[in-house]
């Protein structure tokens, strides 16, 4: 099999980062294509074939995320919302949104942030309640240092998932993952302390020690020990609300202090492929 060309990872990034920048503008084939200096037919195939779904879908899910994401922390009114998510009417942003999150927008907007989440293992975990508006899960568990290969973000912590497509585009031009496992999230800074244009955070995945770093991906050592991990299930979008609710309720009431070291997270299923009610986040919060 021919080496991959370094080339087109190149290009990837470019339309990575021209549709984070452009969510609110034209993003149609032939500009994109454009962005990657290809043919529009071709580059369909291509960035499908590498990434396991079309540029139109990758498109729609992004916004959909932002979307969810105007809805839960925003007070923009549902019609500018489905205007941003590139939806021409409200009735058809309705359509696509409950498709992809199992409820309508001012559904999910009523139910931001209240988050009511069963224990996973009854028999593993220590059930907190904060007063009513949420349960969540958390176990005592101790993980293993491991490394990761990653990406480094400064910026937001929602704009994060540019570097996340960007670390697949590479591992897949590069055929990669087979030497990977979970994909994690490091974030070093404290966002209720730091300017959000200051955050520092981490995209990265599980590699083996054979895993072959450059300078775009690079290696990290996740620290080893005892963490509180909160597992979340739903949209990336609602995680705030459970870091708020851990660092809160939780923390204050389980007899633990937290370590100075970055909080991790652990993602356990593909975006791509679950609805995203259905995704599970594990939240790691180190302790000493």
């Amino acid at each position: 099999m021919p080496a991959p060309d370094p080339s087109y990872m190149k290009r990837f990034s470019r339309v990575i980062d021209y549709i984070s920048d452009n969510l609110d503008g034209p993003l149609d084939l032939n500009t994109l294509a454009d962005v990657a200096a290809l043919s529009p037919w071709h580059w369909h195939r291509i960035w499908q074939s590498t990434f396991g779904e079309s540029v139109v879908a990758t498109v729609r899910r992004m916004r959909l995320f932002r979307a969810a994401a105007d809805l839960g922390r925003t007070d923009l009114s549902l019609d500018k919302i489905a205007i941003r998510a590139g939806y021409s009417s409200q009735a058809a942003f309705n359509r696509s949104f409950k498709q992809a999150f199992q409820q309508t927008p001012a559904a999910y907007r009523e139910r931001s942030g209240h988050r009511v989440f069963k224990d996973l293992d009854p028999m593993a975990a220590l059930t907190v309640n904060d007063g009513g508006t949420a349960m969540y899960s958390v176990e005592i568990r101790s993980i293993p240092s491991e490394t990761l290969g990653g990406i480094r973000h400064k910026g937001p912590y929602m704009g994060i998932s540019k570097k996340f497509e960007q670390l697949v585009g590479y591992l897949a031009v590069n055929r990669l993952f087979s030497k990977c496992g979970a994909m994690n999230g490091l974030y070093c800074s404290d966002p209720t302390s730091v300017p959000e244009n200051e955050l520092d955070s981490i995209a990265g995945i599980v590699v083996e020690e054979d895993f072959p770093f450059d300078d775009m991906v690079e290696r990290f050592e996740t620290r080893g020990g005892d963490y509180a991990v909160l597992t979340h299930k739903g949209p990336y979008s609602e995680l705030a609300s459970a870091y708020q609710w851990l660092y809160g309720a939780w923390i204050t009431s389980s007899g633990r202090e937290p370590d100075d070291a970055p909080a991790m997270e652990i993602y356990l299923n593909n975006p791509r492929e679950t609805p995203p009610s259905d995704l599970l986040t594990e939240i790691c919060m180190p302790l000493k």
